[in-house]
């Protein structure tokens, strides 16, 4: 193997080792957003393509390079649908096409995919694995039309998405990167032979990670968070980890072993076992706790909300503050912290605990002033302010329009009810509770509670903004 074939491998590895921490690291950051679920699973395959096309170039023998080739040429596709499904979530939920996109993504592409992906790993119509590297097939300009005219739309959703919105700095980034991503699955996918297929796939792993950056800047932004402490913690995090664990690997390859097939799928497991363990270290916490504290629930819920917390300060955004900001902005900032209630440490990062009116509710009640009691404050204060829209003197539900903006925020945020998840367990509800579910269920469409939840935000924030104007009075 001469120089260039090293230096190839060893830049196909380092990205190979990018792209999965990455990707990780989206699904690590809210894997509740399906926007960053779509772009860490896009992230993710193309991490496979790249250690199946590593490893199947030094198989041992024709046929593990044959399963190997079968397994990761036909993948190509899946970045490309993964990416247009990302620029669909990112769209406004108000825009009338936003909805049917995402029901095209959801209803049909997918399951068109994955049939699509068996039929060009098991038959010659799309492939011919017979010959090396595998010829085309009669049906490959399906293929290729998959993954270019996903990418296409993609790119003329983000052109729309950066003359809508404000953000223009990461969607400029985000523009950028599918445009280039575009080209290079343009030069990849179709014959043309100007590069080789290596280099190609490392071009695109490049523009695929800069579109990873792009989306978690952008959700960075939607939160009201800081992205760069914690996205700088992460990788030098799973940087010292892939050192520590693949280090000795990569030593023993180049002083005794020599570079074989068993070695390089052994250091490319050693990698992605490294990364994984630092970038979801909370979810192994958690898995770990529940192993060993099982007995002891209160135990393992402490422990939970403390890591947490503890992982969302590095995300907060101590420049940002929320009594400054505009009455639009603090509309998003109400919304996101309403939609948190939930999650306590979530709600730790968000920018309205520095509200001054949390730290003299603190005062009065001579409570302790750290991120976790201000975020249990808010949660108080958004529970109050929630109060204050439920109708006077007529019992604890109702369904006339004078309830829809209560009932729009309580019994989802306050009582925890997901009325469309039929997978919640509802046993013990009380009456209220339940007859608000039925109701939610039957008369309600899921759309429709999403703007009353929008349209009472807005009364929230107002009333959030009073109460502090009379403090300062």
């Amino acid at each position: 193997m001469n120089i260039n074939g090293y230096i190839l491998l060893v830049l196909e590895i380092a990205v190979y080792s990018l792209a999965l921490w990455l990707g990780l690291y989206l699904l690590a950051r809210d894997w509740s957003k399906l926007r960053l679920r779509l772009a860490g699973l896009g992230l993710l395959s193309y991490a496979l393509i790249l250690a199946s096309s590593a490893l199947a170039a030094y198989a041992p023998g024709p046929e593990l390079a044959l399963l190997l080739r079968r397994l990761h040429w036909p993948l190509l596709f899946l970045p490309a649908l993964f990416w247009f499904g990302v620029v669909v979530e990112l769209l406004p939920e108000e825009l009338p096409f936003s909805g049917f996109l995402s029901r095209l993504g959801r209803g049909s592409l997918w399951p068109l995919a994955a049939l699509f992906y068996l039929l060009s790993a098991a038959t010659p119509l799309v492939f011919d694995f017979s010959s090396t590297p595998p010829s085309l097939g009669p049906a490959y300009p399906l293929f290729a039309g998959l993954v270019l005219l996903p990418l296409g739309a993609a790119l003329i959703l983000c052109g729309y998405l950066f003359q809508i919105s404000q953000a223009k700095r990461p969607l400029g980034l985000l523009l950028a990167a599918t445009l280039f991503f575009g080209l290079a699955a343009a030069l990849l996918v179709l014959p043309l032979g100007w590069l080789s297929r290596s280099w190609l796939l490392l071009i695109i792993s490049l523009d695929l990670e800069l579109l990873g950056l792009a989306v978690a800047w952008l959700d960075a932004l939607d939160e009201g968070e800081l992205l760069l402490p914690d996205f700088l913690r992460s990788l030098t995090a799973a940087l010292l980890a892939a050192l520590l664990f693949a280090g000795p690997v990569g030593l023993t390859m180049l002083l005794a072993t020599g570079l074989t097939w068993p070695m390089l799928a052994l250091l490319l497991a050693t990698l992605a076992t490294a990364i994984a363990s630092q970038t979801l270290a909370e979810t192994f916490q958690a898995g770990l706790d529940y192993l060993a504290f099982r007995a002891w629930p209160r135990l393992r819920q402490a422990r939970a909300e403390l890591r947490q917390a503890a992982e969302a300060l590095p995300r907060a955004n101590e420049a940002l503050d929320p009594a400054a900001v505009d009455d639009a902005e603090f509309v998003r900032l109400t919304r996101r912290a309403l939609s948190q209630m939930g999650n306590l440490p979530r709600l730790a990062a968000s920018p309205l605990i520095r509200l001054p009116l949390i730290e003299v509710r603190l005062k009065q009640r001579q409570a302790r002033d750290d991120t976790l009691e201000r975020a249990a404050e808010l949660k108080r204060l958004l529970a109050e302010s929630i109060c204050q829209l439920k109708p006077r003197d007529k019992g604890d539900f109702g369904t006339s329009e004078e309830w829809r903006y209560y009932n729009a925020l309580y019994f989802p945020y306050v009582v925890g009810l997901k009325p469309y998840s039929r997978r919640a367990d509802y046993d013990g509800l009380d009456p209220a509770a339940q007859a608000a579910l039925e109701w939610f269920r039957t008369y309600v469409p899921e759309r429709t509670l999403y703007n009353w939840q929008n349209a009472a935000a807005e009364l929230v924030a107002g009333d959030l903004r009073e109460r502090q104007q009379e403090m300062g009075q």
